[in-house]
């Protein structure tokens, strides 16, 4: 089961780039003014978080090479998830195991 999720998340990552070939934003990665155009307001938790700076603007830094950026951009943001997770499942059987 594991190598299975790990050769997906492989071919995952192989393909990010291909967002780089389309002039159209990915799902959910659309500015405010779409989200306005088309609901007609933008949603008060969004429109609340304007002032959140992302750690990697665009997939890339400058001066960098954007296709390997939005790779180490997938790479982190794997890396994160797969954290996040762990830590929670830690914490989750700690709580088990005193109950």
């Amino acid at each position: 089961m594991k190598s299975n999720v790990f050769k997906i998340l492989a071919v995952m990552v192989l393909l990010v780039p291909l967002g780089l070939l389309t002039q159209n934003p990915a799902w959910g990665e659309w500015e405010s003014d779409y989200y306005i155009k088309i609901l007609g307001y933008l949603p008060k938790g969004m429109a609340d978080a304007k002032g959140v700076t992302p750690l990697l603007p665009d997939y890339s830094m400058k001066g960098g090479n954007e296709v390997l950026w939005y790779y180490l951009s997938a790479l982190i943001g794997i890396v994160l998830i797969f954290a996040i997770f762990y830590a929670v499942s830690k914490i989750g059987k700690r709580r088990v195991s005193k109950s």
